[in-house]
């Protein structure tokens, strides 16, 4: 008998569907029921392609006995965090002010007024590691609730007055200057893994928001020590298991400070910002190796994650069946030393194994080890490594294929579209840049209503009922800008300017200029959720300083500039502290002091070679957060064309920055002279 989550369109919670508990979506309905019953309610947060989600779900939620405990004691609702990353942060943050650690699945018990008063994460069938085992959770949060009612309901007023308390106190609305980045930078270098790249110990994220930050940071000040951390990392990391030798892309996380075995799901967020910090990357350097990363990267996503309506899912599973029809994490990935001889034929293996790092001790378990690309002292023949890929992908396609989140998340859709169209335009590769046009499309025909308010999701071509929150405006605003630079199309443009209009009105504090995560007429929670520190992608709020400040530059629209100025504040403040957690507010900063330099290029026609010349300049321009426009003589479809001639007939580009304009040029190089230092 199916519960009430087989309407949903979240995969995750259909993945619930058939559960034995009598699971409620977030509703008022399901706070009504617990206020009717006495009871109180049991909120489970996780996501579809989460590992310790899934085992919760079979030792405990398909359990009969188990569901029925909670069924009578408890109201029971399910929540896909990535649907609800408003409910998700507010209650998150109560587990990691009182646990000191957070993470998914999530596991909190309320009032019926929702407020919490007992959290943890994942609890094992029976007790193990000094954890108490679910049952037991559930009969010590029953037991609490019947004789301790009074001392329940002090616990969570006090966790509630606390949250309130939380607010967020800058004290600055100036942006960032030199100092504070110099500081950032000093803090970064102190945090750095010199050995194997990246930042901290184990477990290792991609930290692509930082990464950014560096190679901006190297462009306007030409710091050796930023772009070296920056190359480094990005070189460890592609050579590591975190990366899919054979089919590209990145998974989340690795769980050793080596970049070696990962934590096997692949994110749409973490591989459209990567694809980007790598095509950047060749940008500043011209390495080979990023190159080939960024379109292996970009070509996994539009293989891979792209839905049949043009969107791009939100996740592959790390689980996937082994062949004996057991669900095991990294299944579809690993490789034992026999299956390559199978596979490849003695001698092939060999090779594979001494190429890919694959050795009897394994990397993984059982066995079996993740591929990655050691440092080679000698020479392989690269069409010989060529087919060896070829037929051991062939091979692994042949595999159970891990799920996929087919659901489509406006925020991480918008990081895609503007990895897709600079991707697609820095390597001549149309096909890309048409694949983020398709994105585009999708989100202004299903995901935009006549008001231009934005859906945070939708599956198969059906928008989901959850309002957008900052991320979703600010994402989605920085993918239609970039699309905007590399296609001359004055539409995107204009649809940015509807949703960074909604972001002044609705989730701007108009006094401090701080920024809330979800909009003043959004579901009031037990708090209004706040968050200027990235997690796995930028925060919405220093997303949303990027793009304010991108589309002031294309359009000289004061109060966005104004806007982004003051969000900054808050980077002025964590910047030097924490540079790890901000490294997108880092980046923008980066942006702001270097003007940012907004590039026109005009000539006769788009397809003229000279206009497709300064026009490709334009784009592989260094400077941090540069804006171009591209259009013919005359045109009004971007403003940065108004009054711009042609000089001598020829195609010209004009660069300007801070209200002051250097001389017309028609000559590429004097433009990249201009864009690179």
């Amino acid at each position: 008998m199916p519960n009430r989550l087989a309407n949903e369109t979240s995969p995750y919670l259909l993945q619930h569907a058939d559960n034995p508990v009598d699971w409620w979506p977030w509703s008022e309905a399901a706070f009504e029921e617990a206020r009717q019953r006495g009871v109180p309610v049991h909120l489970s947060v996780g996501y579809s392609s989460c590992h310790w989600c899934h085992v919760l779900a079979r030792e405990s939620f398909e359990d009969e006995a188990v569901a029925s405990y909670m069924n009578a004691h408890f109201v029971n609702i399910k929540v896909d965090r990535e649907e609800r990353p408003d409910v998700d942060a507010v209650y998150m943050e109560a587990v990691q002010a009182a646990t000191g650690q957070g993470g998914w699945p999530m596991t909190v018990f309320l009032t019926p007024d929702a407020e919490p008063f007992y959290f943890g994460t994942y609890f094992p069938p029976a007790p193990r590691h000094g954890m108490p085992s679910f049952r037991q959770v559930l009969e010590g949060v029953r037991s609490a609730w019947s004789d301790k009612r009074d001392e329940v309901a002090e616990v969570a007023g006090k966790i509630v007055r606390d949250l309130a308390g939380r607010e967020i106190s800058y004290g600055d609305t100036q942006a960032p200057g030199e100092e504070e980045l110099a500081k950032a930078l000093l803090g970064l270098t102190r945090e750095y893994d010199p050995q194997r790249g990246g930042f901290g110990g184990a477990p290792k994220f991609p930290p692509s928001m930082v990464i950014e930050f560096l190679l901006r940071h190297h462009a306007r000040t030409g710091s050796e020590g930023a772009l070296q951390m920056a190359q480094d990392t990005c070189e460890r990391m592609a050579r590591g298991g975190i990366y899919d030798q054979l089919a590209g892309g990145f998974a989340r996380y690795s769980v050793d400070r080596d970049w070696t075995i990962p934590h096997f799901e692949k994110m749409l967020y973490d591989n459209a910002l990567l694809c980007r910090v790598y095509a950047h990357l060749w940008r500043a350097t011209g390495s080979e190796l990023a190159r080939r990363v960024a379109l292996e990267t970009a070509d996994f996503m539009v293989r891979e994650l792209r839905t049949a309506e043009g969107g791009f899912a939100s996740a592959l599973d790390a689980d996937s069946d082994d062949g004996s029809g057991r669900h095991v994490e990294g299944a579809h990935y690993v490789w034992t030393p026999e299956q390559l001889t199978e596979v490849l034929g003695a001698q092939d293996a060999e090779l594979a194994a001494q190429y890919f790092g694959v050795t009897e001790e394994e990397t993984f378990e059982e066995g079996a080890s993740v591929l990655q690309l050691p440092q080679h002292e000698g020479v392989f023949d690269a069409g010989h490594i060529e087919s060896v890929k070829a037929r051991l992908l062939e091979a692994r396609a042949q595999r159970p294929a891990p799920g996929r989140d087919d659901k489509v998340v406006a925020a991480w859709n918008g990081l895609a579209i503007a990895a897709l169209a600079e991707t697609g335009a820095y390597f001549d590769r149309p096909d890309l840049v048409d694949a983020a046009v398709g994105a585009a499309d999708l989100l202004v025909r299903l995901h935009l209503d006549e008001q231009a308010r934005l859906s945070r999701t939708s599956k198969d071509g059906h928008a989901g009922a959850n309002a957008g929150v900052l991320e979703d405006y600010a994402d989605v605003a920085e993918g239609f800008l970039a699309l905007a630079s590399v296609t001359g199309e004055g539409v995107w443009l204009e649809f940015a300017g509807f949703l960074l209009d909604h972001v002044l009105a609705r989730f701007v504090d108009e006094e401090s200029g701080a920024l809330f995560d979800t909009a003043s007429d959004a579901e009031r929670l037990i708090r209004r959720p706040q968050d200027p520190t990235d997690n796995a992608a930028p925060s919405g709020w220093t997303a949303a300083a990027g793009a304010l400040l991108g589309y002031a530059a294309q359009t000289g629209a004061e109060p966005h500039r104004a806007a982004a100025g003051k969000a900054l504040g808050v980077v002025k403040a964590l910047g030097p502290r924490v540079p790890r957690f901000i490294g997108w507010g880092l980046a923008v900063a980066e942006a702001l002091l270097d003007g940012p330099r907004e590039v026109a290029v005009v000539g006769p026609a788009l397809d003229d070679p000279g206009t497709k010349a300064l026009h490709r300049t334009a784009l592989l321009g260094t400077a941090p957060g540069a804006v171009v426009a591209v259009g013919v003589t005359g045109s009004d479809e971007l403003p940065l064309l108004a009054d711009r001639p042609l000089v001598g007939g020829e195609p010209t580009a004009y660069v300007c920055r801070n209200f002051t304009c250097d001389a017309p040029t028609t000559d590429p190089d004097r433009l990249r002279a201009a864009l690179n230092g």
